[in-house]
């Protein structure tokens, strides 16, 4: 008991006080606990998962490439005449083979995932030009289809597919996208858009000039951001199986850490009486190096990742358009008119807050079919993201007060460094899903999830603050007037 007092006290000398090196004791222990979990949990699969990774892996060279030839003639030759007919509502997909030279076009094999996970091949017209725009054929403009959530009509016809019997399908009607499902695509790319040039109505050259009179704090809380989180991610995602065992999950994890800031932190920052100056300052600073940052960030973790190649241009055209260019416009904005925008402040704040809300709920309820895949989003994975928020936000707090950083501000940097815009993942996860071949849209459910467990683990945060960061309403005062 006199060693571990001792060592204790050394870190109470450092200015960290005892309660929060328990704190995080306790955090670690509970991840430790859950982490002898047997793995034999993952080994449940929705219908067509596996055709989809053998088709996958044939179609990329990893296995027998003759399985889509055999496919593409065989199925070439089906009649559907007098098949069973059916109606679902699912999604798209496809897979690309690829060529060993540039002279053999690509071909493409197209796919229809039911909500139930269950997979159908889609026999499409060897006439090109029946899936060209102006075309009366079902199949016309179906590359408009992907990234939707569709009503399909189908004819359907089994197939003994090298020993897989498989479902092949053939189009009736063209397909309907549902009308929450466009609604929702719209509202989600406005809504970031918006709400970015909101975040930067709130900013001047101000909040820029802070790292120069603050530079430790804008220092530690990026490197925290863009080196602690997703380095957590990284190893949680690789000790709890999901790199193994769902790889997209693991980029999910991966991309959701390599985010910027938002406005949540900043609210939470408010609520938590920390110090907003630097937590917006923070916010903008990750905001504009998530151009560098976030691509790199998911190309270094991801690279070896068989299966996953990472579109990179996508996520830094993304950003670009959805994240840079609307917070320029905002400062603009300021700058140009400064009343006006001073009193349209309170509404973009509230966008921003309302529009995540809406955003994660109503992702969430439009997707509720893929929850039933417990084996996939079971405990391991809950508790995954809540951990890696609330010790990102541990790690924050206690690096910060190891390097001496004083509590007003350490509040700031811990919540900057767990919260992160999780609106942006969502975004960046829905635009690049189809093009990497995330079939269960994961990386989407992941930022969603941790949208709304962020949350639960800021207000556990600032529950805590007062006991394990106290601050004096002096100390606050003098703070903002340094600042």
């Amino acid at each position: 008991m006199k060693g571990k007092s001792t060592a204790l006290g050394g870190y109470a000398n450092r200015g960290i006080p005892v309660k929060i090196v328990s704190f995080l004791k306790f955090v670690l222990f509970s991840g430790i606990i859950l982490m002898i979990i047997p793995p034999s949990i993952f080994a449940n699969r929705l219908p067509g998962e596996e055709l989809y990774q053998k088709l996958t892996a044939a179609a990329g060279g990893i296995s027998d490439p003759t399985l889509i030839d055999d496919l593409f003639e065989r199925s070439a030759g089906l009649d559907f005449e007098g098949s069973d007919s059916e109606e679902f509502v699912g999604n798209l997909r496809v897979i690309e083979q690829k060529n060993k030279d540039d002279l053999t076009p690509t071909r493409k094999v197209y796919l229809l995932r039911k909500l139930s996970g269950e997979l159908l091949i889609l026999n499409v017209p060897p006439n090109v030009t029946a899936l060209s725009a102006d075309s009366t054929s079902p199949y016309a403009n179906l590359d408009d289809a992907f990234e939707n959530k569709m009503l399909f009509r189908v004819n359907v016809q089994e197939l003994d597919l090298t020993e897989t019997v498989v479902q092949v399908a053939q189009l009736v009607q063209k397909p309907e996208q549902l009308l929450m499902d466009r609604l929702f695509r719209i509202s989600i790319i406005l809504m970031l858009f918006f709400v970015m040039v909101g975040m930067g109505m709130t900013l001047t050259t101000k909040d820029f000039a802070l790292v120069f009179s603050k530079p430790r704090g804008i220092l530690i809380g990026q490197i925290l951001q863009f080196g602690l989180m997703p380095l957590l991610a990284m190893i949680l995602g690789r000790l709890l199986g999901f790199y193994e065992h769902y790889p997209f999950i693991f980029v999910g994890l991966i991309l959701i850490t390599a985010i910027p800031g938002g406005v949540t932190s900043n609210l939470m920052t408010y609520y938590a009486k920390g110090d907003l100056a630097l937590s917006i300052s923070l916010t903008s600073f990750s905001t504009v190096l998530s151009i560098v940052f976030t691509p790199l960030l998911l190309a270094l973790y991801c690279a070896d990742m068989p299966d996953i190649d990472i579109p990179v241009k996508v996520v830094i055209q993304t950003i670009l358009i959805l994240v840079i260019i609307p917070l320029i416009v905002g400062m603009t904005f300021r700058w140009k008119w400064p009343k006006a925008a001073e009193k349209a402040t309170p509404f973009f704040s509230a966008l921003g807050i309302v529009a995540l809300l809406v955003l994660i709920i109503a992702g969430v309820l439009n997707n509720l079919n893929i929850f039933v895949d417990t084996s996939r989003y079971g405990v391991k994975f809950y508790f995954t993201v809540f951990t890696i928020t609330m010790l990102g936000m541990m790690f924050g707090l206690f690096i910060s007060k190891l390097l001496g950083v004083n509590n007003y501000q350490t509040r700031a940097i811990s919540l900057e460094t767990g919260l992160r815009n999780s609106a942006l993942a969502m975004t960046i996860a829905l635009l690049i899903q189809d093009t990497m071949g995330d079939f269960y849209s994961s990386m989407f459910v992941t930022s969603g999830i941790f949208g709304l467990v962020m949350y639960v683990a800021g207000l556990v945060s600032i529950y805590f603050y007062p006991k394990l960061l106290p601050v004096t309403a002096g100390q606050q005062t003098a703070e903002q007037v340094t600042a």
